[in-house]
């Protein structure tokens, strides 16, 4: 079922899909022709908070988190890319060290583009910089509300949202008439979520009980979208 229409998806998810969809050939050709792919493995870091960027990284396909670890070493995960995404060019872009980490949520395929390739085909191309202008612009309203979420919602409120957004990312790899599968271990939801991991199972199975999900191992599958929607309190 399409939540278009009754979910704003877009004030919960980036789009950096976006930034590399229909670039003029001379751009995309100029951004790719030195770029490299590599498997990561479920687990397998791809960039460490504090380190220098070299790069940029295009997620081809699989699923990647962003997290920040506190000095207690507790994994808060900030977000969650798929494929499309582009992660990494905020350091690139503000010359500096990467505010955080980010690791492969299972296998995945990435591209790495190099900053120099970045930087110089960003310098000439005027639709290139409107668009990472417009998306960091859209990043900046989606943590805005997600700072709000944690700061205002219960922590049953802000798991029913992020099943509602990571149903729509795990939707984009999911086989037409297949139910999409959200696989993804109750420890990773509950740093997303922001709490402990023992609240996460509990609440979702309050909702296995409802009748709002199924779960098949560490799998959860969306049966009624629209109670989790109204469970969400998004507004």
């Amino acid at each position: 079922m399409s939540i278009k229409g009754i979910f704003p998806i877009s004030k919960w998810d980036f789009n950096s899909q976006s930034i590399f969809l229909d670039l003029p050939e001379e751009d995309l050709m100029s951004l790719t022709a030195n770029q490299s792919q590599q498997i990561y493995n479920k687990g397998d870091v791809i960039f460490r908070d504090g380190a220098y960027p070299s790069g940029i990284f295009y997620i081809v396909n699989g699923m990647i988190k962003k997290y920040k670890v506190d000095k207690d070493g507790k994994e808060q995960i900030i977000y969650v890319a798929n494929a499309g995404e582009l992660i990494g060019y905020h350091a690139v872009l503000s010359e500096d060290r990467y505010p955080d980490s980010a690791a492969a949520l299972e296998k995945s395929l990435v591209s790495f583009i190099s900053k120099e390739d970045f930087l110089e085909t960003l310098q000439r191309s005027n639709v290139l910089s409107r668009r990472l202008l417009k998306t960091l612009s859209h990043e900046f309203a989606v943590l805005s509300n997600s700072l709000t979420l944690f700061a205002q919602r219960s922590v049953r409120e802000r798991l029913a949202l992020q099943l509602v957004v990571l149903r729509e990312k795990y939707k984009v790899s999911a086989r037409p008439g297949i139910p999409v599968e959200i696989n993804m271990s109750r420890y990773n939801l509950a740093s997303l979520v922001g709490t402990a991991r023992e609240s996460v199972v509990r609440i979702l199975s309050e909702f296995k009980d409802e009748g709002i999900i199924e779960t098949r191992g560490r799998k959860i599958i969306v049966l009624d979208i629209k109670k989790l929607i109204r469970i969400s309190n998004y507004k």
